[in-house]
Order: structure tokens, then C-alpha cells, then sequence
């Protein structure tokens, strides 16, 4: 047995590490999404954003997000140590590894902080060409290290709500973090996005709403595209397991509901930009695709094809909707990152109990009303105290020369700048 044992052990950890690389590759989607998306003279930023970004979550994690998480030692001293005696003690006790997961302390951290750093990724889109560098980098200290950990806590780990009720125990269930991962960066977007104002020349006196478009839309759909690659890491990662035949079988069926979830919420999209506006909109294709891939990430692995690919549809319509709905209150979203993450995120929990007997809608709704009232206010405190102390806005004229200049120094096209 211990042979077969080891190569279930091999299979499951290296299934893992290849899943948290997926994901890692995101990073690089949200990247090209978000500089697609922005104007050219605010490039250099949102690029800097996203690399330093997924390098303070890395550490952040690492020095107490994933103790505050899943509890253990800070700095997590001897993570990537095992002891292979040890480990087939445990098999040889137990008998049978096929309930359970088995791989490394070190790869399960690799795939949850990837899953930290897509969520202060959510944020980095939304507050874009108008917050300083230094403090949304600061808030995302707070954001890795504290406050995405507790709420996963709560959620992934079992943990009691600051003591008062479990949500499990209501039948809560998130298989990937719709809620826990998407909805909460979205939460704390929102959070920054109301102290921060919209940007100059959005929103008219006349209740107008003017289209400041993106710079670069060969270079969003690239981002998309990577995304939608990665989003197979992110949810077939989550079934935490590839070694037997059915766990295998439950990779696959997770993989074809991901990708057909997508793919329904950007025909969707598109129909519904077709109906309204009487022409095909790119953007909205683009993110009717990602609220699809989120409205299906909060169980991949129950509903049928069909019904992941109606999933996905509602989502790509809602996303549409809902950006329209935040532009009429005035709610400056360059990317649309609140919708897809956010209403798409919600939609994603409600839909669970349709296709798991094991998850309640009661259990569904206070898990969302828990996550997003933390993570809002708990990011609302934090973005209000960088308000007060350093500010979080450039100032008009930095605004209209672009944060590449001010921030970083540096134009992304220099050739095309007039001087």
C-alpha cells in the first residue's frame, strides 16, 4: 500500500502546486484586464499596482494572514518541512487516504495566498487613475494580512463569527470563494471607491455619464482570456484533490462547468448590450465572460453543463445591469470590477442551494451579509484613517496629467505622449 500511497501523495501535491500557479497566472490577467482599461496616461500605475500588489499579499500572508486563517505560528516556521515516517504513520493508522486530501503544508499555502492576492486585485480596477500608489498599497497591508484572512476564517476554516454563531452550521457553502474571495474584494473596493469620488469628467451636473475609455482593448481581451485560463486552477484547485478515480472524475466536471459558465455569460452579455444599446460592446462581452466564471466559482461542481452554462448567463446579464445601475449613483468603477465581483459574487452564493442539497439559503444569505459587512467596514475604516493622514487622491492636476507621471515617474507610451 505505502507505494501506492506515496504516488497519491505525489499526484495530489503536485495537482495542487500546478493548480496555485494557474492562479498565480491571473495575476497577469488582472494586469492586462486593468491596463486595457485605463487610459494610456495611467498605464505605468496600474501595472506597478498589480506587481507590488501580489508581492505584499505573498508576504502579508505568509507573515500572519495564513496564521489568522487556518491558526499555526506566525511566520509559519517548519511549513515546508515533512517527515515522511510521520506521514505514513498517519496512513497506516487511518488505512484509507481516499476521504481525505493529502499533500504538502507548503503547496496548501501556495494555493490559498494566490487566492489572497485575486482579491486585493478586485480592488486594484476599481479605484484606478485617481488614488495614490503609496496608499493603496498600504490599504492592501491591511487587506492581505488581516482582513481577508479573518473573514476566511470564518468560511473555509469553521471558525465561530467573532464568537457568536458558525456558518456552517447555518449551511453556509462557497466551493471557491465567490463570496469569500470575489464579493469581499469587491467589498473592500466599494469601500474606497465611495471615499475616493468618482474621477473628473465622469459624471456631468446634468446627471450625463461620459464614457472615458479604455486605451488599449487588444490588451483587455488578452487579460480576459488569461483569466479564464487561470479560473481552471482557481476552481478545479478547490476540489483539493486529483488522485483516485473519483475526485479525477470531479476535476473534470468542474472544469467543464467553469469554461461553459463563461462562455454563457458572455453571449448573454453581449445579447443584453445588444438590446440596449443596439451594438455589440466589447467590455461588456469581456466582463459578461468573468461574471460568469464568478457566478459559477461558489459551486462548480454540482449542476449539470446546462445548468452551469445558465449560471453563467444570468451573471453575464446582471453584470450589465449592475454597471449601468452604479453609474447612475455615481459609483466610478473604470473596470466594472464591483459588478462582475460583486453582484456576480452574490449571485454565485444565492445560486448554490439550487444544485447542493447541503447548503441552505438562510446559511447563504448571512454568509454574504457577513462577508461584505466585514470586509466594508473593516476596509472603510482603514481607507478613511489613509484619508485623514496621507490622503488617497491625487491632486486635479496630477488627475489630468495622468499618475504615470506623478506616481511612478514613467509613461508606458512615451512615443505617443505630446509634449
Amino acid at each position: 500500500m505505502e507505494p501506492t500511497f506515496e504516488l497519491q501523495y505525489a499526484m495530489d501535491t503536485f495537482y495542487f502546486l500546478v493548480c496555485g500557479a494557474l492562479v498565480m497566472w491571473m495575476a497577469a490577467g488582472f494586469a492586462m484586464l486593468e491596463a486595457g482599461l485605463v487610459r494610456s496616461k495611467n498605464t505605468a500605475e496600474i501595472l506597478t499596482k498589480n506587481v507590488a500588489l501580489f508581492s505584499i499579499s505573498c508576504i502579508m500572508y505568509l507573515v500572519c494572514g495564513y496564521a489568522i486563517m487556518y491558526g499555526g505560528e506566525i511566520f509559519l516556521a517548519g511549513i515546508g518541512d515533512v517527515d515522511p515516517d510521520a506521514v505514513l504513520a498517519d496512513f497506516a493508522e487511518q488505512g484509507d487516504f481516499r476521504g481525505g486530501s493529502i499533500y504538502s503544508g507548503a503547496s496548501d499555502f501556495f494555493f490559498q495566498v494566490v487566492f489572497v492576492a485575486t482579491a486585493m486585485s478586485i480592488v486594484s480596477g476599481a479605484v484606478a487613475e485617481r488614488m495614490k500608489l503609496w496608499a493603496f498599497l498600504i490599504f492592501a497591508v491591511f487587506m492581505t494580512g488581516v482582513i481577508y484572512p479573518l473573514e476566511g476564517s470564518w468560511t473555509w476554516n469553521g471558525s465561530d463569527v467573532f464568537g457568536l454563531y458558525n456558518l456552517g452550521d447555518l449551511g453556509f457553502s462557497d466551493f471557491a470563494g465567490s463570496g469569500i474571495v470575489h464579493m469581499a474584494g469587491a467589498a473592500a473596493a466599494l469601500a474606497g471607491v465611495i471615499l475616493l469620488g468618482a474621477r473628473n469628467g465622469k459624471y456631468g451636473s446634468d446627471g450625463q455619464v461620459y464614457a472615458l475609455p479604455g486605451a488599449n482593448l487588444p490588451l483587455a481581451t488578452l487579460g480576459t482570456f488569461i483569466l479564464w485560463m487561470g479560473w481552471f486552477g482557481f476552481n478545479g484547485g478547490s476540489v483539493l484533490k486529483l488522485g483516485d478515480i473519483a475526485n479525477a472524475n470531479a476535476v473534470a466536471v468542474v472544469f467543464l462547468n467553469t469554461n461553459t459558465a463563461a462562455a454563457g455569460g458572455a453571449v448573454a452579455a453581449l445579447l443584453t448590450s445588444r438590446i440596449l444599446f443596439g451594438r455589440a460592446d466589447l467590455t461588456m462581452l469581456l466582463n459578461g465572460a468573468l461574471a460568469g466564471l464568478v457566478a459559477i466559482t461558489a459551486e462548480p461542481s454540482t449542476p449539470t453543463a446546462l445548468q452551469a452554462t445558465i449560471f453563467g448567463a444570468l451573471g453575464g446579464v446582471l453584470v450589465v445591469f449592475s454597471i449601468l445601475a452604479l453609474d447612475k449613483i455615481k459609483i466610478d468603477d473604470p473596470v466594472g470590477a464591483i459588478s462582475v465581483h460583486g453582484t456576480c459574487g452574490l449571485l454565485g452564493l444565492l445560486l448554490v442551494p439550487i444544485t447542493n442539497d447541503g447548503s441552505t439559503y438562510v446559511g447563504q444569505i448571512v454568509g454574504a451579509i457577513t462577508i461584505f459587512a466585514w470586509v466594508f467596514a473593516a476596509s472603510f475604516v482603514v481607507w478613511f484613517i489613509l484619508k485623514l493622514v496621507m490622503g488617497i487622491r491625487v491632486s486635479e492636476e496630477e488627475e489630468y496629467q495622468g499618475v504615470d507621471v506623478s506616481e511612478c515617474g514613467v509613461e508606458a507610451y512615451p512615443e505617443f505622449v505630446r509634449t
